[in-house]
């Protein structure tokens, strides 16, 4: 890829909406996967009470509007100033208490997270139903859009056009569940004998019509606090233009060094990456 063309991928702008200032993508095509649109309003004429505790709004009572959901609150209601990165506001934005809870967690992921993706870390990647093994870099594009995988070959993979992904796992006692358990948008998930897998479906739900969606289950989380322990992950993807459905496995080296360590926190921060994008399909 030239350094032309990644320049004009990273592009950005600064524009000032009714919510405040936000620096979004130079070229709306290039904007990030992680992102929210922001919400329409609700009209003014249309809320005559806070949508939260039922006050009746007047002179003394003052209607805001949540920059996350749009809904009309009190200022009792919502009062708080969060950052809002999914919106990429500049400053912190009133958003209301539920919609504030969910953006304090989500500051977590890109806080820590979504840097170690950035990062990168080393992985064997298999493609397809092929033996060989190719030791290769995978990283998250800066603009969040594509997986960059770099080794004898280059390969980018979109991540809308990403319809499954398994985090490879191992440490979990007999008979206990999967960590994050959904189905799969294709259906057909395949079996790795001796280890379980936990799917994650990263695509938004309007991308991929007439596909169910499934329910989320509890058990223990990934990484050095949990019993379960990340290995490796499984993509099935689309690739433009052609038909069908491609995969590849990522594996993280068996000995215990540095680079283990670093593959295994790029495993547990896709899976955050994983989870948000499924959880927020709606929003």
């Amino acid at each position: 890829m030239s350094s032309e063309v990644s320049a004009r991928r990273d592009a950005k702008k600064l524009v000032r909406s009714p919510s405040g200032l936000r620096m979004v993508p130079e070229h709306r095509a290039f904007g990030s996967p992680f992102g929210l649109e922001e919400p329409q309003w609700v009209p003014d004429k249309e809320c005559r009470r806070c949508m939260q505790c039922d006050a009746k709004f007047d002179f003394l009572t003052r209607k805001h509007h949540c920059r996350r959901c749009g809904k009309c609150f009190c200022t009792k209601c919502c009062s708080q100033k969060v950052p809002l990165r999914r919106m990429c506001f500049v400053d912190p934005v009133r958003q209301c208490a539920e919609c504030a809870l969910v953006s304090h967690k989500e500051a977590e992921f890109y806080d820590k997270q979504l840097k170690v993706l950035l990062s990168g870390a080393t992985f064997l990647v298999t493609f397809g139903n092929s033996e060989k093994s190719e030791t290769m870099i995978c990283r998250l594009s800066n603009n969040q859009r594509y997986l960059f995988l770099d080794g004898d070959s280059h390969y980018e993979i979109e991540i809308a056009q990403i319809s499954t992904v398994q985090i490879l796992t191992e440490g979990f006692p007999p008979g206990e569940k999967d960590t994050h358990a959904y189905t799969s948008l294709l259906g057909n998930q395949p079996v790795f004998e001796g280890r379980r897998a936990v799917t994650l479906s990263i695509c938004l739900a309007y991308r991929w019509p007439g596909h169910s969606r499934s329910s989320l289950h509890s058990s223990p989380a990934l990484g050095a606090g949990g019993n379960a322990r990340a290995t490796g992950m499984f993509l099935q993807y689309m690739v433009p233009g052609t038909e069908g459905v491609t995969q590849l496995k990522l594996t993280a080296a068996e000995d215990a060094n540095v680079g283990r360590r670093q593959a295994v926190a790029w495993l547990v921060a896709m899976h955050k990456a994983a989870k948000l994008l499924y959880e927020s399909r709606d929003q």
